[in-house]
Formats: structure tokens, sequence, C-alpha cells
């Protein structure tokens, strides 16, 4: 079967969110972007007239969908919340190791450098984390956990995922996630009716 080649819009969204995940959004230009993306600068400003804050918002909106993406593979492959999580865990330290140890979270690497200053960024990242807490807490109340609880769970599901992904990138080393995953799994066990 033969794969089609992306666009040039979803060139540019893809070059951008690699390099605002690996340099921060303050470390990435359009200049770099059109090169990465192998566009012109007038096809970036074609595609997002509003520049380089319109550019983040669409690699956040990317981010959030791969990521997404991740959670309905693992919520498909394992009926336990529980094995879901520990294996969200494992898949992502092995591509934060494939990465060499660079290609983190893309929705927390680009708001922590902007949100403060760039609302429309800030907006894109509160999004995602939403969107990706509403997957946990569905697969949660799915196995019987009472709304209040899968909510609380979902949250801090996605806040130890991330944080351990921050770590494990900053040590270079799968054993955070890894540990994250196998504590949630745990503290998911408490839940379960």
């Amino acid at each position: 079967m033969e794969t089609k080649s992306p666009g040039t819009r979803e060139r540019i969204v893809l070059a951008t969110s690699r390099l605002m995940q690996r340099q921060g959004y303050d470390g990435t230009g359009l200049k770099q972007i059109s090169r990465e993306a192998e566009a012109t600068l007038g096809s970036v400003y074609h595609f997002f007239p509003g520049g380089k804050r319109e550019l983040a918002v669409a690699a956040v909106q990317h981010g959030d969908r791969e990521f997404a993406d991740l959670l309905r593979k693992v919520f498909a492959d394992h009926e336990d919340p529980a094995e879901a999580v520990t294996a969200c865990a494992v898949e992502l330290g092995a591509g934060l190791k494939e990465s060499g140890w660079v290609d983190g979270c893309p929705v927390a690497t680009t708001a922590l450098g902007a949100a403060d200053r760039e609302t429309g960024i800030q907006e894109a990242a509160a999004a995602a984390f939403a969107h990706w807490q509403d997957l946990v807490c569905a697969k949660l109340r799915g196995a019987g956990i009472a709304e209040g609880d899968a909510r609380a769970l979902a949250t801090t599901v996605v806040s130890a995922l991330e944080g351990a992904e921050l770590s494990a990138q900053v040590s270079k080393s799968e054993e955070p996630l890894l540990a994250a995953g196998r504590h949630l799994a745990q503290l998911i066990g408490l839940y379960r009716p």
C-alpha cells in the first residue's frame, strides 16, 4: 500500500512540532521551520498568516492528537486501565530513548516557553491536557471507577506521565516512566470495584 506524502501545510506543522519539541518556542525561528519543512517562507506565511504564534498553536494541537492516538491505541490493546497506563509509560519511554532523549512532550515544551505571553498557545495546551484527561477518565469509568475518582485519577495519570517523561528525558533513562507506570497501575487498582 502506497503512503501519501504529507502536503506542505502538514510538513510545516510537523517541522514546527518537532523543532519546538526540541528547542522550545523561543529557540525556534520561522526560517528554520521553513528549511526543515522544505517549504518556502512564503508558504509558511500563506498557511499561517499569524506567524510563529499560529504555528505554535498548530504544533500543540498536533502534539495533542499524537498523544491522544497513543492513549487510544493502548486503551484498545489493554482492557484493564492499569495495564494500559503501564503500556503507555513503556511506549513513551521507548520513543524517548529512540529519539536520543530529545523528543519529549511537544505540548509542554512549546507551552512552557510561551504560555505566559501567548494566550492562544496556553489555551491550546490547556485543551490538550483536558483532552487527555477526558480519554483517561473515560477508560477508568469504563472499568467501573466512580466519576469523581476517575476524574481525579485521570488528572494524576496525565500529570505523573508528563513529569516522568521530563525526568526520563533529563536523566536519559526510561526508569522514571517505568516506575511511574507501575505506581499508577497500583493506584488505579485501589479504585477498581
